[in-house]
């Protein structure tokens, strides 16, 4: 009987890689089903879209695109719900509970984007210095990126950073030279915890990680209540 259970398990895995992801009009490959999400689900976890704030004990969020408070001024998700894929928060939760240790936390701003979000962004600002080009998709299409800061645990409040969350100037790239020290540590300590668990920041954007192996994770457009 078990050897059976692992012949079906491994079946089922095989012909959940054997799928072929469709290419959109770009001839990009997209995952648009849930059928299709879950069976490469089934072969791999780590493509598992996780909601954060039920795997991460303790992180706040503020997911602005779930308002007009972005830089489209549009309310773009229908839900203020982060999914992650579970690689992803799971390297996030080892940065929030490091963070802890010193009486931080992390607060997000925006996970996984399904991919229509992101070709709405780019008819609102058809500019890649500030949005991400369709032809190619972004880490957040791949549920792989993550817009946070840290927060003081004992005020509630983000502690100062260079840039307001999706400020596209000079100030929030992370080179940029500043003269408050404090907000310059802040900016440093988000950097390193993050490095550390195998994310990669983003230099025009002090908020922006993403995975290393990104790649790794097909594009993907399904809506947030559709993965509950």
């Amino acid at each position: 009987m078990l050897f059976f259970l692992f012949w079906v398990l491994a079946t089922i895995g095989r012909t959940a890689s054997a799928q072929v992801i469709p290419l959109n009009k770009y001839g990009l490959p997209v995952v648009n089903s849930v059928s299709l999400y879950r069976q490469l689900a089934i072969a791999d976890s780590n493509q598992l879209l996780v909601d954060v704030s039920g795997y991460i004990p303790g992180i706040r969020k503020e997911v602005r695109y779930a308002t007009s408070n972005n830089f489209t001024h549009r309310q773009l998700y229908a839900s203020n719900a982060v999914y992650l894929r579970l690689a992803a928060a799971r390297a996030l939760k080892a940065v929030q509970q490091e963070l802890n240790k010193k009486g931080l936390g992390l607060l997000i701003f925006d996970g996984y984007r399904p991919y229509t979000v992101t070709e709405k962004m780019w008819e609102i600002v058809p500019d890649d210095r500030y949005a991400a080009d369709p032809r190619n998709g972004s880490g957040h299409n791949r549920g792989v990126a993550v817009d946070l800061t840290i927060v003081d645990l004992h005020t509630g409040k983000p502690v100062r950073m260079p840039t307001d969350f999706d400020d596209f100037t000079e100030k929030a790239h992370h080179d940029y030279p500043l003269s408050d020290s404090t907000v310059t540590a802040n900016r440093r300590l988000l950097r390193n915890v993050m490095e550390q668990q195998g994310f990669v920041p983003l230099a025009t954007e002090w908020w922006h990680y993403v995975l290393k192996d990104a790649k790794k994770y097909p594009l993907t457009d399904i809506r947030f209540e559709e993965l509950k």
